[in-house]
């Protein structure tokens, strides 16, 4: 993507920033358990001609309070960021139309602000 717009150093740090939280915090919601409070599972359905067990779950022991209290912290940081993100005073140098959609779009995908981008530019 060798036409990106300019964007201002700190809104690329931000969008930047975004993309980690959301990952990390996406990474942290597929490790819990699948209830936050403790619920017993449900068995599944066996198919009438193979006998295969499909759908169910095991019972969930719910999220202990450190990882309520780190999902909740992640949550923050992902809703903060996306805030910070799109009031930028950045967004309000460009005219209301479907460029600045476009702007959007090219700053989600801009090469400096992927998640990796600070350890590519440190070991640079």
């Amino acid at each position: 993507m060798a036409d990106t717009l300019p964007f201002p150093d700190d809104l690329i740090e931000l969008q930047q920033r975004l993309h980690e939280a959301r990952a990390e915090h996406t990474a942290l919601c597929r490790a819990l358990p699948w209830s936050v409070e403790p619920l017993p599972g449900w068995p599944g359905t066996a198919h009438p001609h193979t006998g295969e067990v499909t759908g169910g779950r095991e019972a969930s022991p719910g999220y202990t309070p450190e990882q309520e209290a780190e999902e909740k912290r992640l949550w923050d940081l992902v809703r903060d960021l996306s805030i910070a993100v799109s009031t930028h005073p950045h967004w309000g140098t460009l005219a209301k139309d479907a460029g600045l959609v476009k702007a959007r779009m090219e700053l989600k995908q801009h090469p400096k602000a992927q998640p990796d981008a600070a350890g590519v530019a440190e070991a640079a």
